[in-house]
């Protein structure tokens, strides 16, 4: 299966309908189909506390189960907190946080170091993070974008590139890329910001390019001021793909104590990946309410590169976490002896089925 390939369960076959008038209220019934699906009782509603390390489409699948009710239908209020990059993480290792999304390589070096953390879910299989520069940058570097990485990469050397923080999954792709161009680590210099900081600055011409995924990836790259020199839609760096990037995780304690709360939890992500697949112009309505002030053909675009990027359902397979310690390892970031044994032991996909 190639990067752009995308796992999909076959879709129920809807019933026609019948072709002649029914007389009684019980037979209309029939007819029309169950009455749609309600909330649960607010009394019976349990409760669950999500961290998402940043506000971007890579958690698209989030939007789409509070905007649609999906998990309220499953009978859990969910409350939904951003905290930036790693903290997320961390969060959920202190308890105060039930279940976060991250990266694979996050929660591969977290139990590489003790702190017990357990995969549910992969919702995009790729790093979902390209490398972006400014297109004057790239002009006076007579850069190709059909060349190789490896030498597509060379443009990056001097550049000052924003990234969401340090060992990030941003970071990651950023070193591993620039490692692959021969470029020594001090030949680039990081810049943590967020989405609002680096587009700014990159239109200031204060930084000379930045990683990120959509929808910021695409603004630029449509409107023609920057040139991808790594592209993700094309599972790049491919050495390490396809790799565990928007990974949902909780504690390796929680969902032994709290079975009900994973299963509708897991649950509604799994139901919210199919969504998107199966209703584009539903879901371009949700991302237009969380991001419509960067206009329609920004977003269509960005759906568009996320669909081969998101699994259905989102499993989570050893391939996709050995990858994710490859990057760190490459990054700088793991010590090859500190590469997990067992990739399956960290991983429980029961409640993506």
């Amino acid at each position: 299966m190639t990067p752009r390939q995308v796992r999909r369960r076959t879709r129920p076959v809807k019933a026609r309908g019948f072709a002649w008038t029914l007389g009684t209220p019980a037979l209309m019934i029939l007819a029309l189909g169950a009455p749609p699906a309600t909330a649960a009782d607010p009394a019976t509603m349990e409760q669950a506390r999500l961290a998402i390390p940043a506000v971007n489409l890579a958690f698209i699948d989030t939007y789409i189960a509070e905007d649609e009710g999906i998990w309220k239908k499953e009978g859990l209020e969910v409350s939904v907190q951003t905290i930036q990059g790693i903290g997320a993480t961390n969060a959920v290792i202190s308890g105060s946080i039930d279940f976060a999304f991250a990266s694979g390589p996050t929660v591969t070096r977290a139990n590489a170091r003790g702190q017990k953390l357990v995969a549910l879910a992969t919702t995009i299989d790729q790093s979902d993070e390209s490398i972006l520069v400014r297109k004057d940058l790239a002009s006076a570097a007579h850069f190709d974008p059909a060349a190789p990485l490896a030498t597509r990469g060379k443009v990056l050397k001097g550049l000052t590139i924003a990234t969401g923080g340090a060992a990030t999954i941003r970071d990651v792709v950023l070193k591993v890329v620039a490692q692959e161009a021969g470029i020594a680590a001090h030949d680039v210099t990081t810049a943590p910001m967020a989405p609002t900081e680096f587009l700014a600055a990159f239109q200031q011409k204060a930084i000379g390019g930045f990683v990120s995924g959509p929808p910021f990836a695409q603004i630029v790259a449509l409107d023609g001021s920057g040139v991808v020199v790594s592209d993700t839609t094309k599972g790049e760096p491919v050495n390490y793909s396809p790799v565990a990037s928007a990974l949902l995780l909780t504690r390796a304690s929680f969902c032994p104590e709290h079975r009900s709360i994973c299963a509708k939890f897991v649950h509604g992500i799994a139901e919210a990946s199919r969504f998107v697949h199966e209703h584009r112009d539903e879901t371009l309505a949700v991302m237009k309410r969380h991001f419509g002030t960067y206009g329609d053909k920004v977003l269509e675009a960005s759906y568009e590169s996320l669909l081969p990027m998101m699994p259905v359902p989102p499993v989570t397979t050893p391939k996709e976490l050995e990858n994710a310690d490859r990057l760190d390892i490459a990054a700088g970031f793991l010590k090859p002896e500190d590469k997990l044994a067992d990739y399956a032991a960290v991983i429980d996909n029961e409640f993506t089925k």
